[in-house]
């Protein structure tokens, strides 16, 4: 397949999405689908995970990728590629590239996490740092583009891409053939509407449902205005669904394919990467986690057997870690108290002989001596502490209250 170097808005069809499968034979891995017995007993129906958070790169993208570089012409290869990214589209390009003997440049912004940085490179590709958000990074690959010739890869904006990221709906529907729901994160719509061509076609009576991070949201006004409406300053932890504006061809297939949008908030967000990494065991980025932050956020809506979509698990460390402790703190599992302590030897020793009986994992302790509210003998005390649960804190807090203290937050 080829459409030239200007993206087209033909509709992509199921054998789109099968010669793109055949292209991507020995080069993209047919991901594992993994049951949860814990999601499955919270929705009351099997719930399987699609894991291309385990696919080459780390996500999805190659797919797209690699069958959007294939249908370039001659001329086309020998100029080479450009694309922008934060991340996943980033390695999917470099990758895919390589594997086609094509050059490729990526210019990703200058804060972008220095293990994407370096798998990037790793991959193949001439990376060039530029600007502080996407924006002005992809204003730069396009600039790149017209003085090069080198063409532009969308990340989701073309029926190449959508067709590369279909073959995912097709193997969802060998891998569990009596699916009933599909859940599936949305950013500019590239694997949403891929994955709708593939199974609509084959299976119409299945539902798909597309994930938006609340704050980054911009298919549901598109969708009620029926032209793609851009979101001014997306803003979510999910970078690979932060997307201000759908893709004009994605949008019109999600329109017609998609049977609904939800959103899901950031504490959502961050219990279900939680969730993957404790109960499945699996390193999930926060975009991936989206359709398992939907099952979490109203688990009666989902008619079994399920399938969410875990679209990537390319998390910079230091984003996990905060990741991690606000879905702990989301899920009540941390707990932060102030109290007062006469100022006297053992005294401190005596709080922490409480939260000890009290089953509590002390953090982090502060005193706090020199505040004029205090009286001449007194500190205050705040603690943070790590619980099992919202229970556990009120346990904690009622321990603390019974030993004498007077618990200020």
């Amino acid at each position: 397949m080829s459409y030239g170097t200007v993206p087209s808005l033909r509709s992509v069809t199921l054998d789109d999405v099968r010669g793109a499968r055949k292209m991507l034979s020995g080069v993209a891995r047919v991901t594992a689908m993994e049951g949860s017995r814990h999601l499955s007993r919270m929705i009351g129906a099997p719930v399987h995970l699609k894991c291309e958070n385990l696919q080459r790169t780390g996500s999805f993208k190659l797919r797209g990728a690699y069958v959007r570089i294939s249908g370039l012409l001659p001329e086309e290869r020998a100029a080479g590629v450009v694309a922008a990214s934060a991340g996943n589209h980033a390695q999917g390009v470099a990758l895919a590239s390589t594997l086609l003997g094509v050059g490729s440049t990526v210019f990703m912004p200058k804060g972008a996490p220095l293990p994407k940085i370096s798998a990037t490179r790793e991959y193949g590709a001439e990376v060039r740092l530029h600007g502080q958000v996407v924006d002005e990074t992809l204003a730069a690959a396009q600039e790149y583009a017209a003085e090069t010739g080198a063409v532009f890869i969308h990340p989701f904006d073309h029926p190449d891409v959508i067709a590369g990221q279909g073959t995912v709906g097709l193997e969802i529907l060998e891998q569990c053939p009596e699916v009933r729901t599909i859940v599936v994160g949305i950013g500019g719509g590239g694997l949403a509407a891929g994955i709708a061509v593939a199974v609509k076609a084959l299976r119409p009576d299945v539902r798909i449902v597309g994930v938006q991070a609340q704050g980054a949201a911009a298919y549901p006004p598109s969708l009620a205005a029926g032209r793609p409406v851009a979101v001014e300053n997306p803003a979510t932890m999910a970078d690979g669904i932060r997307v201000g504006r759908p893709g004009d061809v994605p949008f019109g297939i999600v329109g017609d394919l998609v049977d609904e949008v939800r959103t899901v908030t950031e504490d959502e967000l961050s219990t279900a990467l939680l969730l993957c990494l404790e109960r499945a065991k699996l390193v999930v980025e926060p975009a991936g986690a989206s359709p398992v932050a939907a099952l979490l956020s109203e688990p009666g809506a989902f008619e079994g057997p399920v399938v969410a979509v875990l679209s990537g698990g390319n998390v910079d460390p230091v984003l996990m870690q905060r990741v991690l402790r606000h879905g702990m703190a989301a899920q009540g599992r941390y707990l932060a108290v102030r109290l007062r302590l006469t100022d006297r030897p053992g005294a401190l020793a005596t709080l922490l002989g409480v939260l000890s009986a009290a089953d509590a994992n002390v953090l982090d302790v502060s005193h706090v001596r020199t505040d004029p509210r205090l009286g001449l003998t007194e500190a205050e005390v705040e603690l943070h502490l790590e619980t099992m649960g919202p229970e556990h804190c009120a346990e904690v807090r009622r321990a603390l209250r019974e030993a004498g203290y007077t618990v200020k937050a």
